[in-house]
């Protein structure tokens, strides 16, 4: 294995859309309003960890219209490093709309054929392999596997350099059946498991990709499949993290949540640079929690992200009532 300077902390890899975020239920002969934001879960990841404070670089591709361009100023006014983002005069850039109601938030695609579906493998060779040895983690998620067959095939490259590279791979298992069939999922999936070092399931995507309804085996299935580190998202319960020797349930925050949105990216970012900066396993998953909590608070996936200040008032309060 070779050994690299790491100067960045993570390097994420995936799709990053233009958000259309309906800001409230209306009736249905009025017509819905949208706020007009940013997402894409690993681009939220990387500016959660961006305003943690982590050294961030961001690989995909957009399309060379308006949007793309408002995605690069984005990027750039949150610190996360541009370089490695290709631009794709032949593709648009995603769009995405999220609607809510009763049963929680639903997303419409306006995706098929975008610029980041055209990433191809040898975009790691030619364009990414440097930033991803250079950085402690690379971060990916389900849908970065899912929203095409190339794509998958990058993504796996991707993992596959990183190991090599000695650095660590973190994958959010964001399970999005809208875009790809169960099997597939289930199968590409897996072997992302086997990838990683460190595997971000939520319980429901478990539940619909191996039929597991219970914390314990699903961690059990998760360490199974390869990753030595795993933490699985509870919601508003918390999250249950495992290092495969111990294990230890993370208590969530009370809030009045208005839209979830990006909470689990928002999660992934704050856990993932704070195990860069040194926290232990438990220490990052509380901190990133407690991130969680304040994204819930705020409408789309982006502008809720909450800066350091804002996670340490939380902590510090939780100590103290304690």
């Amino acid at each position: 294995m070779t050994t690299r300077i790491k100067t960045l902390d993570i390097v994420a890899l995936g799709e990053a859309m233009v958000e259309f975020n309906q800001t409230k239920n209306q009736p249905l002969d009025e017509p819905p309003l949208y706020l007009q934001g940013f997402g894409g879960d690993t681009s939220n990841a990387a500016i959660a960890a961006a305003r943690a404070g982590a050294r961030v670089g961001y690989l995909s591709r957009l399309g060379t219209d308006r949007w793309g361009d408002r995605l690069m100023d984005l990027w750039q006014r949150e610190n996360v490093d541009t370089t490695t983002v290709m631009r794709d005069a032949q593709a648009p850039t995603g769009i995405y709309f999220v609607s809510h109601d009763a049963q929680g938030h639903h997303f419409s695609y306006a995706r098929a054929g975008s610029a980041a579906s055209r990433m191809q493998p040898q975009d790691v060779v030619q364009h990414w392999g440097e930033a991803i040895a250079q950085s402690q983690w690379l971060h990916l998620s389900g849908i970065s596997l899912a929203i095409s067959a190339s794509a998958c095939d990058t993504a796996f490259a991707a993992m596959q350099h990183a190991r090599t590279a000695g650095t660590r791979v973190a994958l959010d298992s964001n399970l999005r059946l809208s875009l790809w069939p169960l099997a597939r999922a289930q199968a590409c999936i897996r072997h992302a498991v086997s990838l990683c070092d460190l595997f971000l399931p939520s319980l429901e995507d478990m539940t619909a990709l191996t039929g597991l309804t219970q914390a314990q085996d699903i961690i059990d299935w998760s360490h199974t499949q390869g990753a030595a580190q795993v933490v699985l998202k509870l919601g508003a319960e918390g999250a249950l993290a495992s290092d495969g020797h111990s294990q230890r349930l993370v208590p969530g925050h009370a809030v009045q949540a208005v839209d979830a949105t990006g909470a689990g990216d928002c999660f992934a970012g704050n856990l993932l640079a704070r195990l860069a900066a040194g926290d232990s396993l438990w220490d990052a998953t509380a901190y990133a929690n407690a991130a969680a909590s304040l994204s819930v608070q705020g409408y789309g996936a982006v502008a809720p992200l909450p800066r350091r200040d804002a996670v340490l008032n939380v902590l510090t309060t939780q100590a103290t009532a304690a």
